[in-house]
């Protein structure tokens, strides 16, 4: 769907798709704002991605079937079984387009992309 062409911004990435998924990235730009004020948004590989202090906190893509996540890593087990029914490959979580998206799972993934990065700058 959108990765045929090459985008300078995240808002062309939104603007180059269908209703549907454009509205579903939507909200994932909007989940990854509140729990990462102040991060900054790029286009990397292709796709949308927001940057804690340069560190990507996760990708988000558009493709003709679903959206997805990348990279989603594993986490507590009580994490696993919530992403479980949508996880892909080891580090990939895919959304079908025309079922109902799990928001409140994608702002888990997000807060622990968050908390991880968050983590890895702490002093020693």
């Amino acid at each position: 769907m959108a990765m045929a062409k090459t985008f300078d911004s995240v808002d062309t990435y939104l603007e180059s798709l269908p209703d549907l998924p454009r509205s579903i990235m939507g909200r994932i730009r909007e989940l990854i704002a509140a729990a990462a004020p102040g991060a900054q948004e790029a286009i990397r590989y292709g796709m949308p991605t927001a940057l804690l202090e340069g560190s990507s906190i996760v990708y988000y893509a558009a493709w003709k079937k679903h959206v997805g996540l990348y990279p989603v890593y594993r986490g507590s087990a009580d994490f696993e079984e919530k992403v479980a029914p949508w996880r892909d490959w080891k580090d990939t979580v895919r959304f079908p387009l025309g079922t109902e998206v799990p928001f409140d799972v994608i702002e888990m993934i997000v807060a622990a992309q968050v908390a991880r990065l968050r983590r890895e700058r702490e002093p020693a």
